[in-house]
């Protein structure tokens, strides 16, 4: 399946609580992210040396749930029940239900540090494993969020890379851009347009030997 039967996919999914904009702006990057980076196999899961991919932007789940179904997690088919009552697809995902969710969300400013304690988990076994979390540039306003910028430099992580949609949703903002926010506390940086699939590519296989990286996505709501 290519990048542009994506819509085709999301457009089986139907109902209240879609999100579609805010998911649109998340697609281009899960696509590169599943179709070139991550280390996953859908066949087998919950192998323990797989790559994490930990969805913290709650309001993404109909891009996440497409391309979870483009690399062959789910089935084309199983996204005609996302929402409804008996549906393992719902709003926000659940990793006790969806094959390839590694994290339940929704509640915003949670992802990051979840994923700054399974680096460190992952260090300390010795795994190959990284860990990705992609973020909204709104959810940056939750205070917890700073906490774990901090602790993830200090810590040296190296397996981490987060991901900050930057589609100028955020309330509150940073001095001197997002990307500076990481900086200052020792992250590797790029910004990038989020809409560029080989500049994403680039930004996510860029060398960051012993520290966390984040890749700002620049991009604009595509409004559905």
């Amino acid at each position: 399946m290519t990048f542009d039967e994506l819509p085709q996919l999301m457009t089986l999914m139907t109902g209240d609580e879609k999100h579609s904009t805010s998911s649109t702006s998340t697609l281009d990057v899960l696509w590169v992210l599943y179709s070139d980076i991550l280390r996953l196999d859908p066949a087998n899961p919950d192998d323990p040396e797989r790559d994490r991919f930990y969805l913290s932007k709650g309001h993404g789940p109909m891009a996440y749930y497409a391309v979870l179904a483009a690399r062959g997690f789910l089935t084309p088919n199983e996204l005609a029940s996302f929402g409804s009552y008996d549906s393992p697809l719902g709003n926000h995902p659940d990793r006790t239900l969806v094959p390839g969710a590694d994290i339940g969300s929704g509640s915003l400013g949670h992802g990051l540090a979840l994923a700054a304690g399974t680096a460190v988990a992952l260090q300390i076994q010795k795994s190959i494993a990284r860990v990705f979390v992609l973020i909204g540039d709104a959810e940056l306003d939750e205070g917890s969020n700073m906490e774990a910028i901090q602790f993830a430099a200090r810590s040296n992580l190296s397996n981490l890379t987060a991901v900050v949609i930057d589609n100028d949703s955020a309330g509150l903002g940073w001095p001197g851009g997002i990307a500076l926010r990481f900086a200052v506390e020792g992250w590797s940086t790029s910004d990038v347009d989020g809409r560029d699939h080989s500049a994403l590519r680039r930004a996510f296989r860029l060398d960051h030997a012993d520290r966390p990286h984040v890749v700002v996505a620049h991009v604009e709501k595509k409004e559905s």
